[in-house]
C-alpha cells in the first residue's frame, strides 16, 4: 500500500469519527466503562493472587529438637531434612533466637518474656520450607517420623483452610475477570457496530462505484482502532491514579503487617499497555465484522 493512500485513509478516518460525532462518543463512552471495570478488577485479581502468594511463602514447618540430643550432631540433621523429599530450604534456629523472635513479634507485651531469657522454656528448632506450599502437610508428617524431633508444628488444620481460601479466591477472580473481558467485547463490539450500520449507504456507494474491499476496509479499521484506543486513556488514568493512592494508604496503615500490594511500576504501566491493546483489538473486530456484513452486495 502507498504511503498517500494510507494517509488518505488515516485522514477519512478521523473525518468520519468528526461528521459521526455522537455515535463516536456512544463508543468510545462504551470502550471507557467497561475497560474501567476491567482493569479495576484486573488489578485486584493481581493483587489476589499477590497476597496469597506471600501468605503461602510464608508457611513453615517447625521441627523441636528433643533436649537430649547434642548440638554436636545437628548438622547432620540438617542434612537429614534437606534429603528429604519436597523440602526446599531448612534453617536452624536455636532456642535463644526463637525467643528472641517471639518477644519481637509480639511488641510491647513481648518485654514481659525477657524475664525467661535465663531459664528459656523453648526448644531448638528446624524451621522448614518445601518446594510448594501445598506439600507441607505431608512433608511435616515426614519430619515427625524421625527420632531426634520432639514436636512438629505447621499451622495443622489452619494451613488447609488457608489454601482452601487462596484457591477459591484466585478462581472467582478469573471468572470475573473472564467475565468482563467478554462483557466487554460483547458491549463495544456492538456499539462500534451500531456506528457502521448508520454508514451502510455509505459503503454500499463505494463498493457500487469500484471501490475494492480492502480499500473500504481500512478507513474503517483505523476507526474502530482509535475508538477503542481513545476509550482506553481515562481508565488508565483513573486506575493509574486510584492505584497509588490506595498503594500509599495501604503502605501507612498496614505496612508493618504481611499484606503487601503489588507496586505500582511495573504494574501500571503493564495494565495500561493491556488496556490499549484489549480497546484497539476490540475497536477494530467490532468494526471488521460490521463491513463485512455490507461488502456482499
Amino acid at each position: 500500500m502507498k504511503i498517500r493512500t494510507l494517509k488518505r485513509h488515516f485522514v477519512e478516518a478521523f473525518k468520519s469519527m468528526g461528521r459521526n460525532g455522537w455515535m463516536s462518543f456512544a463508543s468510545i463512552s462504551a470502550v471507557t466503562v467497561t475497560l474501567l471495570l476491567v482493569s479495576v478488577f484486573l488489578a485486584i485479581l493481581l493483587n489476589i493472587n499477590h497476597i496469597a502468594s506471600q501468605i503461602e511463602d510464608d508457611v513453615q514447618i517447625r521441627a523441636y529438637i528433643e533436649r537430649t540430643e547434642k548440638s554436636e550432631n545437628y548438622d547432620a540433621y540438617q542434612k537429614q531434612l534437606e534429603n528429604l523429599d519436597k523440602v526446599k530450604t531448612v534453617k536452624y534456629q536455636s532456642k535463644e533466637e526463637g525467643l528472641d523472635e517471639l518477644i519481637e513479634s509480639l511488641g510491647d507485651e513481648g518485654e514481659a518474656f525477657s524475664s525467661l531469657k535465663d531459664e528459656n522454656p523453648l526448644r531448638d528448632a528446624f524451621i522448614i520450607y518445601t518446594d510448594k506450599p501445598q506439600d507441607t502437610a505431608a512433608v511435616a508428617k515426614e519430619v515427625d517420623k524421625l527420632k531426634f524431633v520432639n514436636k512438629v508444628e505447621y499451622g495443622q488444620g489452619t494451613v488447609e483452610k488457608l489454601f482452601k481460601v487462596t484457591d477459591v479466591a484466585r478462581n472467582v477472580g478469573i471468572v470475573l475477570v473472564l467475565g468482563l473481558v467478554f462483557t466487554a467485547m460483547f458491549l463495544i463490539s456492538n456499539t462500534i457496530k451500531l456506528t457502521i450500520v448508520t454508514r451502510r449507504r455509505e459503503i454500499e456507494i463505494m463498493k457500487l462505484v469500484g471501490a475494492t474491499n480492502g480499500f473500504i476496509r481500512w478507513p474503517f479499521f483505523i476507526e474502530g482502532f482509535a475508538l477503542g484506543v481513545f476509550g482506553a486513556f481515562l481508565p488508565i488514568i483513573v486506575i493509574a491514579v486510584g492505584y497509588q493512592a490506595i498503594f500509599d494508604i495501604v503502605n501507612q496503615k498496614l505496612g508493618t503487617v504481611f499484606i503487601e500490594l503489588l507496586p505500582v511500576t511495573p504494574l501500571i504501566p503493564q495494565l495500561s499497555i493491556l488496556m490499549l491493546l484489549i480497546g484497539g483489538v476490540i475497536g477494530v473486530w467490532g468494526s471488521l465484522t460490521s463491513v463485512r456484513k455490507f461488502l456482499k452486495i
